[in-house]
């Protein structure tokens, strides 16, 4: 390993990748044939782990296991960054906000002027929410039930809010007008969702699915209009992004005051909060909790 070295600040991505299969090649690293196998059974690149607690092998979670004073991560996941940005900061440009900001520049590419719809205002919508901002999207529309969220949604760059419970699809074109979104980025993955958010975009619109339903969750379109109305729906896995390009050009988004990254960070934690963190996260208390593992350490500070 040379491109880091003893004491260099670093993000962690939990996505590393070879750099040398077809995707990687191709310039797709989050799409890297070697990484996927070692994600789901929970060990390094190499197949190996490196902890172990009473002769028991303890596994790697996403390669990183970061709710940790201490941890092993692949070469590929440490990415060098300047050491003046804050902590909290690089902690959420690592995962939250190169997944909702990826999605929608990397993959939905909107021009300045297009309509954006956003549902979900957790962190990865709030992301995506200051990305179609920072390009110029004009309405930005978010779909969120929650008063707080929404609220927030409207402070990073949101234009209109529209709630779930509501005629959506009439409420997007109003606001549109009548056309519908020329990008609609789903970060809910709700099973049925995605026949909404069909609905919803303008023909020759794009919708990219961030959230992910559950596994036995199926999605169907009209056939009929998929044609005619050329819309282009696609995925979208951790931003499209290429890790060590993409996060420290967020940072520096960050520094310049375009993208108000440390706005998302709601509430911080000890390590052994963790728990209390987790569930502030599922009951959507929090925009974005960070962990604070050693509030003495250089580098936290906003």
């Amino acid at each position: 390993m040379t491109h880091v070295a003893l004491g260099d600040h670093v993000a962690l991505s939990w996505m590393p990748s070879c750099g040398w299969c077809r995707a990687c090649a191709a310039g797709r690293p989050v799409l890297c044939t070697r990484n996927a196998p070692a994600l789901l059974t929970g060990t390094l690149l190499d197949g190996t782990v490196r902890w172990r607690e009473d002769g028991r092998d303890v596994h790697h979670y996403s390669f990183l296991s970061t709710f940790a004073e201490h941890t092993v991560v692949p070469a590929a996941s440490a990415i060098p960054i300047p050491v003046d940005v804050p902590f909290p900061v690089v902690a959420l440009a690592g995962c939250a906000v190169l997944t909702g900001y990826g999605a929608v520049v990397n993959r939905a590419r909107p021009a300045p002027g297009d309509g954006v719809l956003v549902y979900g205002a957790g962190g990865v919508g709030l992301s995506a929410i200051m990305a179609a901002h920072l390009s110029g999207a004009d309405p930005v529309i978010v779909c969120e039930p929650r008063s707080s969220a929404a609220e927030a949604a409207l402070a990073l760059g949101a234009t209109a809010v529209v709630r779930p419970d509501e005629d959506v699809v009439a409420a997007v074109r109003d606001l549109t007008a009548g056309a519908g979104a020329d990008v609609t980025i789903d970060a809910v993955g709700r099973e049925g969702l995605l026949e909404e958010a069909f609905d919803a975009t303008a023909p020759g619109g794009t919708i990219v699915c961030v959230g992910v339903p559950a596994p036995e969750a199926r999605a169907s379109v009209p056939a009929a209009r998929f044609v005619r109305e050329e819309k282009y729906l696609t995925g979208s896995l951790y931003g499209s992004s290429r890790p060590a390009c993409d996060i420290p050009h967020l940072l520096r988004l960050w520094s310049s005051g375009r993208l108000p990254i440390d706005r998302l960070v709601s509430a911080t934690y000890a390590l052994d909060e963790v728990g209390q963190a987790l569930d502030d996260l599922e009951g959507g208390r929090v925009r974005r909790g960070v962990v604070v593992v050693d509030d003495g350490v250089e580098g936290w500070a906003a």
